[in-house]
């Protein structure tokens, strides 16, 4: 993970829950107080963004302890330990909810992740994110969905060339928008080019794309629609996979399926921090 993202994502993430200050924990406990804790799924899944908890705590006290009995990557049953820590009541309590919130989040991306590249069960086809995630939180997400066993897409716009419906109509034709691309960029930059139609596919092929995506099609189409790509082309599907129906692309020729779904709108995986008085 990059940990400049990390530590500027909590910092403003503490800004907003902190206030002035932690209201509750600061009138109830002396700041002598000392406890330990621990946090613990409640569901299984895969773990993602455990070292939130340094990041946070470090913003409280220097006297915080923490033991990770997981890492990242790992999977975890409902009822397992994930990590104890020990330290100040207030650093404990007051980090507590920016912890959970960044931990969950991660950590549920992580665990669709992995859920799509178990039911695919086909080692060809590279599940990857999009940039459709959530504002200010693109570089924790996406590293989260390397821990769930799947690679990234581009990151921002100056990435790579993608090509879209709206540039091709605005272009005036896929050769055109490819042609005015590959003029301007240098060598290192790939160009992807999105179809919705086998004349679409069978042009960009001609126009020389680096990467043909295939919109919305079903696993039949597919794997129809591959076969018109020389092997020096990679071909993405995107739209409409689920993990409800994914497993039907299972052999279907193509080297990427792209989710939105696995960053934009996923669901958090439960974890909880219970403490103990000293």
């Amino acid at each position: 993970m990059n940990h400049l993202y990390l530590r500027k994502i909590v910092e403003e993430a503490l800004l907003e829950d902190l206030g002035m200050g932690d209201l509750t924990t600061q009138t109830i406990f002396d700041a002598g107080e000392f406890a330990s804790g621990s946090f613990k799924a409640k569901k299984p899944g895969t773990l993602a963004g455990l070292s939130v908890l340094e990041t946070v705590y470090s913003r409280f006290s220097k006297n915080v302890s923490i033991t990770l009995h997981k890492k990242d990557g790992d999977n975890v049953e409902a009822g397992e330990l994930v990590a104890e820590v020990e330290g100040p009541v207030h650093a404990l309590l007051s980090g507590e909810r920016v912890i959970l919130n960044i931990l969950q989040h991660m950590s549920g991306i992580a665990t669709a992740t992995q859920e799509v590249v178990d039911l695919l069960n086909d080692d060809s086809i590279m599940i990857t994110d999009t940039r459709k995630t959530l504002p200010g939180l693109r570089a924790l997400q996406k590293y989260a969905v390397t821990c769930g066993g799947g690679k990234n897409h581009r990151f921002r716009l100056d990435d790579g060339v993608m090509i879209k419906d709206n540039h091709i109509k605005a272009a005036g034709s896929i050769s055109k928008a490819v042609e005015k691309a590959r003029n301007a960029i240098g060598h290192m930059v790939k160009i992807e080019v999105e179809t919705e139609t086998k004349e679409q596919v069978l042009e960009a092929v001609q126009a020389g794309a680096d990467v043909i995506m295939l919109d919305n099609r079903s696993p039949e189409q597919v794997k129809e629609w591959v076969e018109l790509v020389p092997d020096g082309i990679i071909t993405e599907v995107s739209g409409g996979i689920t993990p409800d129906n994914i497993a039907g692309y299972k052999g279907c020729g193509a080297d990427v399926i792209s989710l939105g779904w696995l960053t934009h709108s996923v669901k958090a995986l439960d974890i909880s921090f219970n403490l103990d008085l000293k």
